[in-house]
Parts: C-alpha cells; structure tokens; sequence
C-alpha cells in the first residue's frame, strides 16, 4: 500500500556532517538546549552557505 522511502547515499564533507549532527542533536535537545544548540547550527549552515565574509 505504502511505497518503500527511497534512500541516496551521498558522500559528505566534515562541515556538512557537523551540521546534519547539530541539528539532530537539536532536535534531540528541545527545549532544554534550544538557544544554543540552535545558534550553533545556524553558524555552520552560514558557514556552508557564505564561505567568505562580505
């Protein structure tokens, strides 16, 4: 009835792998670590996403 999730397997660099494992650790950690964990996941994504200051 239901059709199976399909999965990809995707090689990672260490900076993406930090991210996906701050986010789960996040989630994990709501509402106790919330401003915390959060600001240093949202660090990592600008990192990923604006390498370089502007």
């Amino acid at each position: 009835m239901f059709a199976e999730p399909k999965t990809t397997k995707m090689a990672l660099s260490d900076r993406e792998a930090d991210l996906i494992a701050a986010i789960r650790n996040y989630v994990k950690s709501y509402p106790d670590g919330y401003p915390e964990l959060l600001d240093y996941a949202q660090r990592l994504f600008d990192d990923l996403v604006y390498p370089f200051d502007i």
